[in-house]
Parts: C-alpha cells; sequence; structure tokens
C-alpha cells in the first residue's frame, strides 16, 4: 500500500506519515444531516479546515511527546489532509466507508506522497509509534472542547488539539494570487508592528507601505514599489494586489489562513509559511 524505502527506520517514519491521513478523516466521519457531515468528528466540533497538532502517542502503555511542529490538516472538502510529522511533510487522500452497522466507518489511504529525510531531532520513539497506531487499523474518535482523541482496537491513542492562529505580524503570508505559476508569481507580505509597515513581494515586484492596525481593521499607506515588468498575468495579479493599498481593509485569521476584504468587497486571502 506504501512506497518501500532503503532505510528500515525512515520507514517508520513513512507509515507514520501516511497514517496521519486517515486519523484526520475519521475524525471527520460522524454522520450528520447537513452537507458538511464529512467536516465533523465526536463531541461536535469542526474537523475539516482546522489545522490539529498532534501532542502525544501512547502505545502499549508507553507515551512519547510530539515535535512542537508535528500537526495535520484537511482540505475544506475533505477526502485530502497535509502535514508534518515534525520531520517528514505529507500529502495524501482518505476514502471513508460505512461499516455494515451504520456506527462507525473505515478509512483506507491511497496515492499518499510524503518526503523522506531523515531528522536527528525528531525521536524516533515518536515516529515508531505513531506508524504503529495510526497504522492499526479503524480509530475511533472522542472529542472533548479543542482536543481529540483517536484510539485504536487495542487501546493506543493518538492525541491531537486545535492549533492556535497564526500572529498577523511578524508571519510571513503566501498570497493566494490569480497568475500564480508555481513559485514564479508567489506573493509574499510581511507585517511588523514595531514598524507598523507591510513589506513582502508583489507578483513581480518588491512592495513597501504603511500599515497601522487597529480594531479589526488595517490601514494600509500608498504602496512603494520596484518597476520590474512582467508577464501581463502576473502583472493583472499585481494591480489587483495594489488595489487594496492606500485604503482601510478588514482583516480576520482563521489558524493559518489570513482573510483580507476590501472597503468595496475585494476578498484576498494568504496563508502562513511553515
Amino acid at each position: 500500500m506504501y512506497r518501500q524505502t532503503k532505510q528500515r527506520s525512515m520507514t517508520l517514519t513513512v507509515a507514520a506519515v501516511a497514517a496521519l491521513v486517515p486519523l484526520a478523516a475519521a475524525c471527520g466521519s460522524e454522520q450528520a444531516d447537513d452537507a458538511g457531515s464529512d467536516r465533523v468528528g465526536a463531541g461536535g466540533q469542526r474537523v475539516a479546515g482546522v489545522r490539529w497538532s498532534i501532542d502525544s502517542v501512547t502505545v502499549d502503555g508507553t507515551t512519547h511527546r510530539a515535535p512542537d511542529t508535528a500537526h495535520v490538516r484537511i482540505d475544506d472538502d475533505g477526502g485530502r489532509a497535509a502535514g508534518s510529522t515534525g520531520c517528514n511533510s505529507f500529502s495524501a487522500r482518505a476514502d471513508v466507508e460505512d461499516e455494515g452497522d451504520g456506527d462507525g466507518r473505515r478509512v483506507r489511504l491511497s496515492d499518499a506522497m510524503f518526503t523522506e529525510k531523515a531528522c536527528a531531532k525528531t525521536p524516533a520513539g515518536f515516529e515508531k509509534s505513531l506508524g504503529r497506531a495510526l497504522t492499526a487499523g479503524p480509530l475511533t474518535t472522542k472529542g472533548e472542547g479543542e482536543r481529540l482523541t483517536l484510539t485504536t482496537a487495542d487501546g493506543d491513542t493518538v492525541r491531537l488539539s486545535r492549533a492556535e492562529d497564526a500572529p498577523l505580524h511578524g508571519t510571513r503570508w503566501a498570497v493566494d494570487a490569480p497568475g500564480q505559476k508555481g513559485e514564479k508569481g508567489r506573493a509574499v507580505l510581511t507585517f511588523d508592528r514595531d514598524a507598523e509597515t507591510v513589506s513582502g513581494r508583489l507578483p513581480c515586484n518588491r512592495v513597501n507601505a504603511a500599515a497601522t492596525v487597529s480594531d479589526g481593521r488595517i490601514t494600509l499607506g500608498a504602496p512603494s514599489t520596484t518597476r520590474m515588468m512582467c508577464e501581463g498575468s502576473l502583472m493583472d495579479a499585481e494591480k489587483r494586489l495594489l488595489a487594496l493599498f492606500d485604503s482601510k481593509v478588514t482583516y480576520r485569521i482563521d489558524q493559518q489562513t489570513l482573510t483580507l476584504t476590501s472597503e468595496d468587497g475585494v476578498t484576498v486571502r494568504a496563508v502562513a509559511e511553515q
């Protein structure tokens, strides 16, 4: 089911990475009457579209703490997940099927893709135990507030908690801009609290401007940019982003996503870089 690797230690990492997808989908497998039923887990909290920190894994009574950066997130429409074990990143597809009695679901992983780094700072015991727990079969979920517990048939557990929102200031925000082609045309903005500025890269040029934050609004000053010329689609995308400047915009942060909305209703979204 999973692609094999040359090193034993990496095989354990791969198992852990791949298995994170079923856990996320299983969290969202509780049935409901609305179209978003696969986005809600035990306890009624939203699962899809949420960045979950992996806190710990317990196997055979021994608990292993997860690295601070270990996490998993399912797309809003479900079915795909991405995240990190604290060392290797991953993405995959998860299919969820109802069991015969209708009270639970089975999760099947397919098309898993992952990196294959060996990281000395990631505890080997954690990745080995995580791989064992999450590939042991169907997982049951129990939600409590901002936390989820995933339990195997043998009683091993994986504990998750809802990750905190990224801060507006000091975060590198990668803008979802039309015309972007991979790294080419990728716009990135960073807000500086002390200097009250925003700076970064537009689809073509670099930009700087004043940025004062108050009561859920950002007052952006007139932009100062370099004067490079790029292909038409990138210049069009740049013009759309520049239209946000020299005005007030409202902002909202939902975990790793920043949404900026201009006074005339234009919306721009950006994701915190990892």
